[in-house]
């Protein structure tokens, strides 16, 4: 093996289960490994740490495997300067790009350690220059890369940390594929817990939700929690939108009457009646200003003055005026809205929940809520460690939290 770093790793390494997959990392990235330090907390709740030996062979495969390592949260011992190169192409980041991980993250630079203002997996990190000489280090997609940007290669000069879990919090930050065998009013005590200590810290509470929201017939108690204020932002698609419309328009979703449980005459027709109506009116704020639509989620939103961004796939009817139909476009609106962010809650929805798990910080609690397990470990296999899954109904999950968090309350 030609080139190696000691590398050191703290935390509850071993009933975490994190030290294997240490391990197993660098076997798959080609390494090899020497343990030369692990001390083992001694009482349940000590931390253990590790230092380790990793090898491979040439210093490229090293630093990605370094990489690869820092999303474990293991560090170098000696991190040193980080390098920095410039870049050549509108949209490409320079060979060995450090590619980051959404953990807390330092770069040391001139002997000065700076915070990474926005962390952000799966992107590069630039250095600017303020107009008073302060040097920033933030992270940038891919697609927002301009020529002569100072952008880190390798993993030199870089340290990141794994958050601790807030004070009283009763579960660990990682997804379980068996929650649907635990109590679920423990587990919704626990989110709306969650969720009043980040209001009461200041923090705003994002929500993701996808259309099954209004299918299982939860829009009542989604409203309810707007009302009371534990909606700051929403992230969705169309689909939520446009069926949340549908059934303030017209009494239905996807032409069901969520009462009867059946189908309407001319029930097909309803969403894309929805979908013109609103255009019609050229925006869902102007629709409700204009008394067009006079209930439901997007207009609960609009009235309290809450802020929802909606982005586009290539299967959309319509779509509604609001609707980012421009990816990229969509991805910095959605970026725009994470800034003061204290917990998440993810909703029947798993294209948007993974795109929102990329761009938050491991430091923001998210729960993961679908009738699916395979949707909610997902979120954990794309490195949002801090989430918690939830296999359930979104209907009935949605209404014990209006219950627990709204004392008026009176269902559905």
């Amino acid at each position: 093996m030609g080139a190696s770093e000691t590398v050191e790793v703290t935390g509850h390494l071993m009933d975490s289960g994190i030290l294997s997959r240490i391990l197993d990392d660098i076997r798959d990235y080609g390494g090899d490994y020497s343990i030369d330090t692990f001390d083992v907390g001694h009482e349940a709740h000590d931390p253990s740490s590790a230092r380790i030996t990793v090898r491979a062979d040439d210093d490229t495969s090293l630093q990605r495997l370094l990489m690869r390592l820092q999303t474990r949260g293991v560090n170098q011992l000696d991190p040193g300067e980080a390098v920095t190169a410039e870049a050549e192409l509108a949209g490409v980041l320079p060979d060995g790009f450090y590619s980051t991980t959404n953990l807390d993250t330092r770069v040391r630079v001139d002997g000065r350690w700076y915070d990474v203002e926005n962390p952000e997996m799966d992107c590069g990190l630039v250095l600017t220059d303020d107009t008073d000489g302060t040097t920033r280090v933030r992270t940038i997609p891919m697609a927002d890369v301009e020529p002569g940007m100072r952008i880190v290669v390798g993993a030199s000069g870089i340290r990141v940390s794994i958050p601790s879990a807030p004070a009283g919090e009763s579960f660990a930050p990682a997804v379980s594929e068996s929650s649907y065998e635990k109590p679920q009013a423990v587990l919704v005590r626990q989110v709306a817990d969650g969720m009043r200590q980040a209001r009461d810290a200041g923090k705003r509470l994002l929500w993701v939700a996808g259309p099954g929201v209004v299918h299982t017939g939860a829009v009542p108690a989604f409203v309810a929690l707007v009302r009371a204020g534990f909606v700051d932002t929403l992230f969705s698609g169309n689909a939520l939108a446009t069926h949340d419309i549908e059934l303030s328009l017209y009494g239905t979703s996807l032409g069901l009457d969520l009462g009867l449980a059946q189908g309407v005459e001319h029930g097909h027709e309803h969403h894309v009646r929805a979908l013109n109506t609103i255009r019609r009116s050229g925006s869902i704020a102007r629709a409700v200003e204009d008394g067009v639509v006079t209930s439901g989620i997007m207009h609960a939103l609009v009235t309290e003055q809450k802020r929802f961004v909606l982005v586009g796939s290539v299967g959309d009817d319509g779509p509604l005026p609001d609707v980012h139909t421009d990816v990229l476009e969509g991805q910095r609106a959605m970026r725009a809205e994470v800034a003061d962010v204290g917990y998440c809650l993810m909703m029947a929805t798993q294209l948007h929940s993974v795109a929102t798990g990329n761009i938050l910080p491991a430091s923001v609690p998210l729960v993961c809520v679908d009738i699916n397990p395979s949707t909610v470990t997902k979120i954990a296999d794309r490195g949002s460690a801090q989430g918690r899954g939830i296999v359930t109904d979104v209907g009935l999950f949605l209404e014990q939290l209006a219950l627990e968090l709204v004392p008026d309350y009176g269902g559905a």
